[in-house]
């Protein structure tokens, strides 16, 4: 399978020295994209109480729609799956005409957008979710921490233990959500595997002490997220089908265990037979782990390495470890951001404060540069 057809691309204007290859104009699965630069999927819990996207979220997104490729922020595809405030659903009819109202102004702006699916899993406090419920999680362990609740910062209590008929129910809910998303307008849908979600906890040894289908040796502990993977695939097909995985991110109470690196191996080879659309891979371990996942993988590959410094890049596009290079904060930040990159500008610093919830400040009013 070819990782991606392109176009040699111009940076336009001045060009800066390391990242005219992110301009190629590339085909990625059934979508062109301007460019090989992708918008990370970031939470900013300002969804509608009901989890529909709040009113600036069209806004929000469209201004950033001169990257190549936006990845949404975390969207719970069921009840369930809900674990922080005000975060966005994609299984309710509300939610699809929300969504779809973002999908269309990313589009007439020339973008491409993906809605990235998420369940949190243990994740949770019955506080934030509709039902008033516990997480669901492999095992009833928590992750040792506190989530915000309306109630100020509490702990996560214990979550209940998934029957084997849960988790085949949550793999349909996957499965259900990215119809959805497509209805929405979407041009695909990113499952999340990473950074202590739902799929994460599956992989975790201190998070899954399962002793059946689930749970155990490393390719029961990886089953999870191939399965998802396939129903997803199945129902929208793979060309428009990502997943993101976090190896290395121990976070969140959960330990990847002495066979981390076999099992990451083993999961993306078998990812790799599904024929997917991209791996999106968020760097927290060491290089050598990455490029040994880009080894096994035969299709797209995006590379987000968190912090990386502005000389850098471009690198990962360049030395061919990447096809497309994920940046969050410096896009948050920077709603023009591929124009400051082409033309060597200045970049806005993100405020903290403002990441999570609120209106219209520190989410769709960072300046541009003039015209």
């Amino acid at each position: 399978m070819t990782a991606v057809d392109f176009e040699p691309g111009d940076a336009g204007g001045e060009q800066v020295p390391g990242v005219d290859c992110l301009f190629d104009k590339v085909k990625l699965g059934p979508n062109r994209l301007s460019n090989r630069l992708v918008m990370a999927p970031m939470t900013r819990n300002r969804a509608e109480p009901d989890g529909t996207p709040g009113a600036l979220a069209a806004e929000y997104y469209s201004q950033r729609a001169g990257l190549g490729l936006i990845i949404t922020e975390s969207t719970q595809p069921s009840e369930n799956g809900q674990g922080y405030m005000t975060t966005p659903g994609i299984y309710t009819d509300a939610h699809v005409a929300g969504w779809c109202r973002v999908t269309d102004a990313v589009h007439d702006r020339g973008g491409r957008i993906v809605i990235q699916l998420a369940h949190a899993g243990r994740m949770s406090h019955p506080d934030n979710t509709p039902h008033g419920r516990p997480g669901l999680a492999p095992s009833p362990v928590g992750p040792g921490t506190g989530i915000f609740t309306p109630s100020g910062m509490q702990p996560i209590p214990t979550p209940l233990e998934m029957s084997d008929d849960q988790v085949r129910a949550v793999v349909e809910e996957f499965r259900h959500a990215a119809r959805r998303a497509i209805k929405a307008g979407a041009d695909g849908v990113e499952i999340h595997g990473g950074t202590g979600y739902l799929i994460h906890q599956f992989l975790g040894v201190s998070s899954n002490y399962r002793t059946d289908d689930w749970g155990g040796a490393i390719e029961r502990r990886a089953r999870f997220a191939v399965e998802v993977a396939r129903s997803v695939s199945a129902e929208i097909g793979a060309e428009r089908t990502g997943i993101r995985l976090s190896p290395g991110a121990n976070i969140f109470g959960i330990d990847e265990g002495v066979e981390a690196e076999a099992l990451y191996q083993h999961l993306v080879v078998e990812l790799d037979h599904l024929n997917l659309g991209y791996l999106h891979i968020t760097q927290f371990g060491e290089d050598a782990v990455v490029r040994a996942l880009r080894r096994l993988w035969g299709g797209a590959f995006i590379l987000n390495r968190p912090g990386r410094p502005r000389q850098a890049i471009g690198s990962d596009v360049e030395s061919g470890l990447a096809d497309f290079e994920a940046y969050g904060q410096l896009v948050l930040a920077n709603p023009d951001f591929e124009r400051r990159l082409r033309e060597g500008a200045p970049f806005n610093d993100a405020d903290r404060a403002t990441f999570y919830g609120g209106g219209a400040a520190g989410y769709v009013d960072y300046p541009r540069l003039p015209d």
